[in-house]
Protein backbone atom coordinates (compact mmCIF):
# COMPACT_ATOMS: atom_id res chain seq x y z
CA UNK A 1 0.00 0.00 0.00
CA UNK A 2 1.26 3.15 -0.81
CA UNK A 3 1.77 6.48 1.76
CA UNK A 4 -0.99 8.52 -0.51
CA UNK A 5 -3.50 5.77 -0.36
CA UNK A 6 -3.27 5.03 3.10
CA UNK A 7 -3.47 9.29 4.09
CA UNK A 8 -6.52 9.12 2.04
CA UNK A 9 -8.29 6.18 3.26
CA UNK A 10 -7.26 7.79 6.57
CA UNK A 11 -9.14 10.96 5.23
CA UNK A 12 -12.55 9.04 4.24
CA UNK A 13 -12.31 7.08 7.43
CA UNK A 14 -12.07 10.25 9.61
CA UNK A 15 -14.50 11.96 7.64
CA UNK A 16 -17.24 8.99 7.85
CA UNK A 17 -16.66 8.64 11.80
CA UNK A 18 -16.86 11.80 12.81
CA UNK A 19 -20.36 12.27 10.54
CA UNK A 20 -21.70 9.39 13.14
CA UNK A 21 -20.09 10.51 16.40
CA UNK A 22 -21.02 14.70 15.97
CA UNK A 23 -24.41 16.00 17.37
CA UNK A 24 -24.60 18.95 15.22
CA UNK A 25 -26.47 18.06 12.05
CA UNK A 26 -24.37 20.69 10.20
CA UNK A 27 -21.20 19.64 11.14
CA UNK A 28 -22.10 15.76 10.38
CA UNK A 29 -23.01 16.71 7.00
CA UNK A 30 -19.72 18.80 5.93
CA UNK A 31 -17.88 15.32 7.84
CA UNK A 32 -19.54 13.48 5.55
CA UNK A 33 -18.44 15.72 2.61
CA UNK A 34 -14.84 15.33 3.62
CA UNK A 35 -15.99 11.37 3.68
CA UNK A 36 -16.76 11.62 0.11
CA UNK A 37 -13.71 13.76 -1.10
CA UNK A 38 -11.97 11.30 0.45
CA UNK A 39 -13.82 7.81 -1.18
CA UNK A 40 -13.33 10.17 -5.14
CA UNK A 41 -9.77 10.90 -4.08
CA UNK A 42 -9.47 6.75 -4.07
CA UNK A 43 -11.29 6.61 -7.09
CA UNK A 44 -9.13 8.95 -8.93
CA UNK A 45 -6.14 7.07 -7.65
CA UNK A 46 -7.00 3.68 -8.62
CA UNK A 47 -7.77 4.98 -11.99
CA UNK A 48 -11.67 5.14 -12.70
CA UNK A 49 -11.94 8.73 -13.74
CA UNK A 50 -15.59 8.63 -14.59
CA UNK A 51 -17.02 7.08 -10.98
CA UNK A 52 -14.49 10.02 -9.06
CA UNK A 53 -15.67 12.79 -11.40
CA UNK A 54 -19.51 11.85 -11.12
CA UNK A 55 -18.88 11.06 -6.87
CA UNK A 56 -17.69 14.77 -6.87
CA UNK A 57 -20.11 16.27 -8.95
CA UNK A 58 -22.80 14.15 -8.05
CA UNK A 59 -22.53 13.66 -4.31
CA UNK A 60 -20.46 16.12 -2.93
CA UNK A 61 -21.99 19.76 -4.95
CA UNK A 62 -25.18 18.31 -5.27
CA UNK A 63 -25.96 16.02 -2.33
CA UNK A 64 -24.18 17.70 0.45
CA UNK A 65 -25.02 20.95 -0.37
CA UNK A 66 -28.35 20.39 -0.77
CA UNK A 67 -28.23 18.60 2.43
CA UNK A 68 -26.45 21.58 4.01
CA UNK A 69 -29.04 23.78 2.72
CA UNK A 70 -32.03 21.96 3.47
CA UNK A 71 -31.01 21.37 7.50
CA UNK A 72 -29.87 25.33 7.57
CA UNK A 73 -33.40 26.28 6.26
CA UNK A 74 -35.80 23.41 8.00
CA UNK A 75 -33.94 24.25 11.57
CA UNK A 76 -36.31 25.55 14.22
CA UNK A 77 -33.78 28.12 16.42
CA UNK A 78 -35.68 26.64 19.47
CA UNK A 79 -34.95 23.04 18.48
CA UNK A 80 -31.51 22.55 20.22
CA UNK A 81 -32.64 19.68 22.31
CA UNK A 82 -29.23 17.86 24.19
CA UNK A 83 -28.88 14.34 23.15
CA UNK A 84 -28.18 11.67 25.92
CA UNK A 85 -27.81 8.50 26.15
CA UNK A 86 -29.71 6.98 23.72
CA UNK A 87 -31.23 3.08 24.22
CA UNK A 88 -30.09 2.33 20.60
CA UNK A 89 -26.73 3.63 21.00
CA UNK A 90 -25.42 0.44 22.42
CA UNK A 91 -27.38 -1.38 20.07
CA UNK A 92 -26.50 0.58 17.03
CA UNK A 93 -22.87 0.08 18.28
CA UNK A 94 -22.73 -3.90 18.57
CA UNK A 95 -24.46 -3.76 14.78
CA UNK A 96 -21.55 -2.18 13.51
CA UNK A 97 -19.01 -4.03 15.53
CA UNK A 98 -20.53 -7.14 14.28
CA UNK A 99 -20.51 -5.85 10.53
CA UNK A 100 -17.26 -4.74 10.76
CA UNK A 101 -15.73 -7.68 11.92
CA UNK A 102 -18.09 -10.01 9.25
CA UNK A 103 -16.37 -7.42 6.47
CA UNK A 104 -12.83 -8.11 7.94
CA UNK A 105 -13.31 -11.91 7.73
CA UNK A 106 -14.85 -11.54 4.59
CA UNK A 107 -11.25 -9.59 3.02
CA UNK A 108 -9.01 -11.59 5.12
CA UNK A 109 -9.88 -14.76 3.93
CA UNK A 110 -11.38 -13.86 0.17
CA UNK A 111 -9.69 -14.24 -3.10
CA UNK A 112 -9.01 -10.80 -3.51
CA UNK A 113 -5.15 -11.20 -3.88
CA UNK A 114 -5.61 -13.51 -6.82
CA UNK A 115 -5.09 -12.18 -9.94
CA UNK A 116 -8.06 -11.61 -12.43
CA UNK A 117 -7.20 -12.94 -16.24
CA UNK A 118 -7.76 -10.54 -19.69
CA UNK A 119 -7.51 -7.29 -19.63
CA UNK A 120 -9.71 -4.24 -18.33
CA UNK A 121 -12.15 -2.41 -20.64
CA UNK A 122 -10.65 0.74 -21.25
CA UNK A 123 -13.29 3.33 -20.42
CA UNK A 124 -12.13 6.76 -20.33
CA UNK A 125 -14.51 9.86 -19.22
CA UNK A 126 -14.23 11.06 -22.75
CA UNK A 127 -15.20 7.39 -24.14
CA UNK A 128 -18.69 7.62 -21.72
CA UNK A 129 -19.22 11.27 -22.66
CA UNK A 130 -18.99 10.18 -26.19
CA UNK A 131 -21.36 7.90 -25.72
CA UNK A 132 -23.44 9.32 -23.45
CA UNK A 133 -23.65 12.20 -26.05
CA UNK A 134 -24.07 10.21 -29.14
CA UNK A 135 -25.72 6.98 -28.19
CA UNK A 136 -28.03 7.71 -25.49
CA UNK A 137 -28.89 11.03 -25.95
CA UNK A 138 -32.16 10.82 -25.99
CA UNK A 139 -32.62 9.11 -22.92
CA UNK A 140 -30.43 11.55 -21.21
CA UNK A 141 -32.34 14.06 -22.32
CA UNK A 142 -35.89 11.86 -21.30
CA UNK A 143 -34.32 11.90 -17.34
CA UNK A 144 -33.31 15.71 -17.50
CA UNK A 145 -36.90 16.41 -18.48
CA UNK A 146 -38.43 14.14 -15.90
CA UNK A 147 -36.16 15.67 -13.52
CA UNK A 148 -37.19 19.04 -14.13
CA UNK A 149 -40.69 18.48 -13.66
CA UNK A 150 -39.76 16.71 -10.80
CA UNK A 151 -38.41 20.08 -8.87
CA UNK A 152 -41.17 21.88 -10.30
CA UNK A 153 -43.61 19.68 -8.77
CA UNK A 154 -41.57 20.00 -5.02
CA UNK A 155 -41.46 23.84 -6.09
CA UNK A 156 -44.93 24.03 -6.65
CA UNK A 157 -46.11 22.03 -3.17
CA UNK A 158 -43.75 23.68 -0.91
CA UNK A 159 -45.02 27.31 -2.48
CA UNK A 160 -49.05 25.25 -1.61
CA UNK A 161 -47.61 24.49 1.79
CA UNK A 162 -46.40 27.71 2.92
CA UNK A 163 -49.83 29.36 1.10
CA UNK A 164 -51.51 26.61 3.64
CA UNK A 165 -49.89 28.34 6.50
CA UNK A 166 -50.69 31.90 6.71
Amino acid sequence: MTISFLLLAAITITGTAAAMSLKNAVHCILALTLGMVGLAALYLQLGAEFVGLTQILVYVGAVAILAVFAIMMTRSRTSETAAGSDPSRFSGLVTALLLFTVLAVAICTGISSQTLGGTPPEATVHAVGVALMQRFILPLEIIGVLLTAALIGAGMLAIEEKGEGR
